[in-house]
C-alpha cells in the first residue's frame, strides 16, 4: 500500500481513496467515449447512445465530488456545468420517449 501511495503522491489513506475515486471516475469518462465509438463504428454513422448521458452523468457527479473535495474552483464550475447539461440531456430523451 505505500508503495501506491507514494506513486499517486498522497500522504494518508483517505487521499490514497480520494484519488482511486478520482481515477474511477475519469474511468467512467472513457467508458462513455468507448460506448459512443463502439456505437457509431456499429451504425457506420455518428450514434449519441444513451448510456453516454448516463457514463456523463455518473463521472460528472463523481469528478464534482473529487473536485469538491479538493476544493478546486476551477475543477467544481467546470463540473458543475457538465452535470446539469448531461442531466438535461437525460430529461430531453426520457420526455420524448414518454411522448
Amino acid at each position: 500500500m505505500t508503495w501506491l501511495m507514494q506513486v499517486l503522491h498522497v500522504a494518508s489513506t483517505a487521499e490514497l481513496a480520494w484519488v482511486i475515486f478520482g481515477l474511477s471516475a475519469q474511468l467512467m469518462f472513457t467508458a462513455r467515449f468507448m460506448v459512443q465509438w463502439i456505437a457509431s463504428e456499429r451504425a457506420k454513422s455518428s450514434v449519441m447512445p444513451v448510456a453516454f448521458w448516463y457514463f456523463s452523468l455518473s463521472g460528472g457527479v463523481m469528478l464534482l465530488a473529487y473536485a469538491l473535495y479538493r476544493k478546486d474552483p476551477v475543477f467544481i464550475l467546470g463540473q458543475m456545468l457538465g452535470v446539469v447539461i448531461y442531466s438535461r440531456n437525460l430529461w430531453l430523451i426520457h420526455a420524448s420517449r414518454r411522448r
